[in-house]
């Protein structure tokens, strides 16, 4: 069973896929669900959502285009635990595909590395090198506190810049 059900549908703006559920989200169903993540208040503050959304609220968000999912979905905790449950690169393709968002946005080096099979250290943040039948890919910091050493606002703020030309 998945940890955190997908929320997608055709004609999103911007999807966010995580690389899995941490353990607070799994146990509560919410995406990003950790006092310690910054994601609500980071997507607050560089003006993709119009007010400060709770973790709860994140089904509210498909209203405004915005759509989740994770590329380990059985999986929950620190990657390094998580995603012995396995990773399904093709099944989060199709389910893109299917629903073709105009933007993709991975919530950290980590889930892009696990998208692209390369290592983390050769993944840029910001917006990717376009791909046939995919949409435009953004790489953003991870907004976990256990990444707080890698915060950088810039890569958000160059996704809600695109995003916003594009709504």
């Amino acid at each position: 069973m998945d940890r955190l059900p997908d929320q997608l549908q055709p004609g999103l703006h911007l999807v966010f896929v995580g690389t899995a559920a941490s353990e607070r989200s799994a146990a509560t169903g919410h995406y990003y669900a950790h006092p310690g993540n910054r994601f609500w208040r980071t997507l607050h503050e560089v003006g993709l959502t119009p007010r400060l959304y709770l973790p709860a609220e994140f089904p509210a968000l498909l209203s405004l285009g915005i759509g989740f999912t994770d590329l380990c979905k059985l999986g929950a905790g620190m990657d390094h635990v998580a995603l012995k449950a396995g990773v399904d690169v093709a099944s989060f393709v199709k389910k893109i595909r299917q629903h073709r968002p105009a933007t993709v946005a991975f919530t950290s080096k980590k889930a892009a590395s696990l998208f692209y099979g390369r290592p983390t250290s050769t993944i840029a943040l910001g917006r990717q090198p376009e791909q046939n039948d995919f949409p435009i890919t953004f790489v953003l910091a991870s907004p976990s506190g256990a990444a707080s050493g890698a915060w950088t606002l810039q890569p958000w703020r160059e996704l809600a810049e695109h995003v916003g030309r594009k709504a």
